[in-house]
């Protein structure tokens, strides 16, 4: 008893803190379920909630009632612009929306700090509710009990509406039939906007109630956003009570479980979300590979189906036969696939991932699927021109910036291997990814270790870093590989965020939220002093990265690599003519881990620390804009997106002090509006579209758009 005792206060607080998180989640479940909006810009509309609350809230009911209003309204009107700026994205995916809300969201916390301080606000609260009750033996504040009561309250009159009235009949004819909704004198458009407007009026409520509980300050929004998107995942899409049961289990686990298992608890939470994803994915892949719908359970509609199949084949058989009984082979011509006359670029008429597109007849499917990544003819010295000209441009660079932009250069040059590592997994793999921070964690760490233990020859540690972060990816590839669109997105984010628990859990190994520090320079050889001039250190990660680059794009370019890009565009043919797709993924995932684990290396290296902010969620938000800079299937692309970012993060935002994220947010915007298919995209080159969607939102899952396979950009 005395146990259960000690744990009561705690068990009451995940109430309360679930009851806050039901209340954010429901409108970020409602904005993606129905609107299909992925918003990563929620956690904002919470803080500009808890800030308005705070700032207006004077200790009595009526600030209290003056900051809900005003805050509720705030978060409301910036849920309504929110509608406006996503609805061009459409038809272009949820990566585009990620991107854009992430962007969004920077913008939103810079402006926030100017107006209120970047300092932690007090919340006053009425007089009334600001004292302690009993509770069962104990003392209680008054004010978390009153919350927990207006959170039912918040709770069922949420339910009522989306159940009992015509305006909720018609946001649930919205997520499940919008044409139907149009038939009915209905605007979609118009529901699409109440919909967001309403999920930042709930964020917003939640924000002013619940400022005494998660109190506006730095890190509030990203801490609310990520504690929210595991709601939802866990909930799912359909049912309030389901987001509500799995609301008060993550405030359990954010309370309770810190007290009575503190060292699991950090991962309990992402373990869980990473979990869940990995079984519905696991269990819809059937549907995947044989189309949006399955297979018909009606086996007379089967049957009729393959007899319509079989006398469909016979005049094509009796084309190509002769009388003889002998092949009759059409001639093949430059640059057109031999088993269908069309041009190598077979992958535009290919149905995307996971559409149940008929398989090539028995004998010629390895031909078509060859055809798929035939590069485009042409001379090999123009194709290589833009390397070459970037290469010689890098090595002209320290005769021509200071030491501190020398120093910025050699950074770029390690994120930018981190956005070609996420280029392999987004262009040409098909796996959008929110976590590939964590290999390059991996890399990052071991080449610290290893300096610090006495291992300073820099191949050396490149190599052990990359084995090291190709064997993590091989771990966690499996789970990641079996998912498709942004079911991806949240099972790396939750890859990501693992780790980063873990770095904040093992100080012996990464010095926690401390970081490493002090640790011996590298050597570029076996003999010779460490390196610590800034143009030694961009010299050795230049060739470092040039090495990397090369070897990644004869991968690319290779008979491996074509058959990489032939699984993004036409999965269910591969899989039909006995490809092992699923190894072909893992495969790539692992080596994209390996030179992600370089990068975080050269990371090290150049920097010479390594604190837990250089291998978080901003830095893969960064990694992915690069790569969607680029044109997600260009390398060098991912190069120049990763300069461009460090430039405005780095050298850009030191003319412009504190401002860094709202520059980094408008280059988010910008990005998505102005570069729809990336740098790649302006020289008529770039095979990245948009995204369009392929599956219904409620499965967290959305197809990446077939791609042109067949060409490579650099």
């Amino acid at each position: 008893m005395g146990l259960l005792d000690a744990h009561v206060i705690p068990a009451v607080d995940g109430v309360a803190y679930g009851l806050l998180l039901f209340v954010v989640a429901a409108g970020l479940s409602l904005a993606f379920g129905t609107a299909g909006v992925l918003n990563l810009s929620h956690g904002t509309l919470y803080a500009i909630g808890a800030y308005t609350g705070a700032e207006l809230g004077d200790g009595t009911w009526g600030g209290l009632a003056l900051g809900l209003a005003a805050g509720t309204a705030a978060a409301c009107a910036a849920g309504a612009a929110l509608s406006a700026a996503t609805a061009p994205l459409a038809r272009r995916g949820h990566l585009a929306q990620a991107l854009l809300t992430f962007g969004l969201a920077l913008i939103g916390g810079d402006l926030l700090i100017q107006l209120f301080g970047a300092d932690e606000l007090p919340v006053r609260v009425p007089e009334a509710l600001d004292t302690s009750v009993t509770l069962l033996g104990h003392r209680y504040p008054a004010y978390r009990l009153g919350f927990i009561v207006m959170a039912v309250l918040l709770a069922a009159f949420g339910t009522w509406v989306l159940t009992r009235t015509r305006m909720g009949t018609a946001v649930r004819a919205a997520a499940d039939d919008p044409q139907m909704l149009a038939a009915t004198g209905h605007s979609p458009r118009a529901v699409h906007t109440g919909v967001l407007a309403a999920a930042g009026a709930l964020a917003g409520a939640a924000g002013v109630l619940g400022a005494p509980i998660i109190g506006p300050g730095p890190g509030t929004s990203e801490n609310v956003l990520m504690l929210s998107l595991v709601v939802v995942v866990l909930g799912g899409l359909r049912s309030l009570w389901a987001t509500l049961a799995a609301a008060v289990a993550v405030g359990e686990v954010q309370t309770l479980g810190v007290s009575v298992v503190p060292d699991l608890a950090p991962y309990l939470l992402f373990a869980a979300m990473a979990a869940v994803l990995a079984l519905r994915s696991r269990f819809a892949e059937p549907a995947t590979a044989q189309g949006p719908q399955g297979p018909s359970p009606d086996p007379v509609a089967r049957l009729r189906r393959h007899l319509a199949a079989r006398l469909r084949q016979r005049p094509r058989e009796a084309a190509r036969t002769g009388r003889d009984g002998t092949e009759r082979r059409p001639a093949v011509t430059p640059g057109t696939d031999g088993a269908t006359g069309a041009s190598g670029d077979a992958t535009s008429a290919a149905p995307p991932r996971g559409s149940a597109g008929a398989a090539p007849p028995p004998g010629r499917g390895r031909s078509v699927l060859a055809g798929l990544g035939r590069l485009p003819h042409g001379n090999a010295w123009r194709r290589a021109s833009p390397l070459l000209v970037l290469l010689v441009v890098l090595i002209a660079l320290p005769a021509m910036l200071d030491s501190y932009s020398i120093s910025l250069a050699g950074s770029a040059l390690a994120l930018g291997l981190l956005a070609v590592s996420v280029t392999i997994l987004t262009g040409y793999a098909g796996l959008p990814t929110l976590g590939q921070t964590a290999p390059f964690a991996v890399g990052a760490y071991a080449t610290a270790n290893l300096a610090d233990a006495g291992w300073t020859m820099g191949p050396v540690q490149i190599v052990l870093s990359a084995l090291a972060a190709a064997v993590f990816s091989a771990v966690t590839g499996p789970v990641v590989i079996r998912a498709r669109g942004t079911t991806v997105l949240m099972i790396t984010l939750a890859v990501g965020e693992l780790t980063g628990a873990v770095i904040n859990q093992f100080k012996s190994a990464t010095g926690g939220a401390d970081g490493l520090v002090g640790f011996p320079a590298t050597q570029a050889l076996w003999s010779g002093e460490g390196m610590s001039d800034e143009s030694e250190l961009y010299s050795y990660a230049l060739v470092v990265a040039v090495i990397a680059v090369a070897v990644t794009l004869l991968v690319l370019r290779s008979p491996a690599g074509k058959l990489l890009t032939g699984t993004r565009g036409a999965e269910a043919r591969m899989r039909a003519s006995g490809h092992p797709v699923g190894r072909y993924l893992l495969v790539a995932h692992i080596c994209a881990g390996a030179l992600a684990g370089v990068g975080g290396s050269l990371m090290v290296t150049v920097q010479q620390y390594l604190s837990p902010a250089d291998v978080g969620f901003e830095i893969a938000a960064f990694a992915l804009l690069a790569a969607v800079i680029g044109g997600t299937t260009s390398v060098i692309g991912a190069l120049l997106g990763a300069g461009l970012i460090v430039m405005t993060r780095d050298w850009v935002a030191g003319s412009w002090p504190g401002h860094g994220p709202l520059l980094l947010g408008g280059l988010f915007v910008a990005a998505v509006y102005l570069l729809p298919r990336g740098l790649a995209g302006l020289r008529g080159g770039g095979p990245s579209g948009p995204e369009p969607d392929g599956q219904p939102p409620e499965q967290l899952s959305s197809a990446p758009a077939p791609t042109h396979a067949g060409k490579v950009s650099p």
